[in-house]
């Protein structure tokens, strides 16, 4: 049976997908919302919430709760670091840094060895949709900015293997500031480690994506049957 909280969200999560609540529009108050449902305020909050952590609303403190702008689904496809599409812009940061903690485990390497990072956002207009950290060791890393304007949409040359993790959990303070969403709303997380035939980690890239209207696709290609001979 739906509690309170979920007959609250359903009701104000209908009149959304109506166009009766448009983006921008700015919802009533929370004691408005609890006396014209006959809750408490509390519970007015817990199903605001639940259409926080959906994307539906966002909460602006000191100005109250707005309908988000209903943005299309985005797709990020296994080995592409950042997701490719028409309507999507990409802006590319260059940064030498040096490897440790997190960095050292997924690259195994030394502490200090020589790194470079390419901090990537793609854009839907002005709006952030994702962002990507990608880190090279110095001496695979293309000689030059210029070089690395096309980059991202391949691979470091010679990677034999990738292996891809993907998590959904609240976003970092940083995640939360790039994509420009709430701390309370879900990311979807893609860690990628390419390997060349020597064993040896060439690349990690470390995706975020907000988690309500992007999708992940990993597609397998059946090896051939070894023996099997055409007569």
């Amino acid at each position: 049976m739906p509690t309170l909280r979920d007959t609250i969200a359903e009701d104000l999560r209908d009149q959304i997908t109506a166009g009766r609540l448009k983006p921008g529009d700015r919802l009533p108050s929370e004691p408005k919302l609890a006396a014209h449902y006959k809750v408490s305020t509390p519970t007015v909050r817990q199903a605001l919430a639940l259409l926080q952590a959906e994307g539906l609303i966002e909460k602006s403190h000191g100005k109250g709760n707005f309908v988000r702008p209903l943005f299309r689904r985005i797709t990020y496809t296994s080995g592409a670091r950042i997701p490719l599409a028409p309507e999507l812009q990409t802006t590319i940061r260059t940064t030498n840094l040096r490897a440790h903690g997190r960095l050292r485990t997924l690259l195994q390497v030394p502490a200090n060895t020589p790194l470079t990072e390419f901090h990537c956002t793609t854009y839907e207009g002005e709006n952030p949709r994702s962002m990507a950290r990608i880190y090279i060791p110095r001496d695979l890393a293309p000689a030059s900015q210029l070089d690395s304007i096309s980059w991202p949409n391949g691979r470091t040359a010679g990677w034999v293997e990738t292996r891809e993790t993907v998590t959904a959990r609240l976003p970092t303070p940083e995640e939360s500031a790039a994509l420009r969403i709430s701390p309370t709303r879900t990311v979807l997380t893609i860690t990628s480690v390419a390997t060349d035939a020597t064993g040896r980690v060439i690349e990690a890239a470390l995706l975020a994506l907000p988690g309500d209207n992007a999708d992940a696709v990993f597609i397998s290609h059946p090896a051939p049957k070894e023996g099997k001979t055409d007569r």
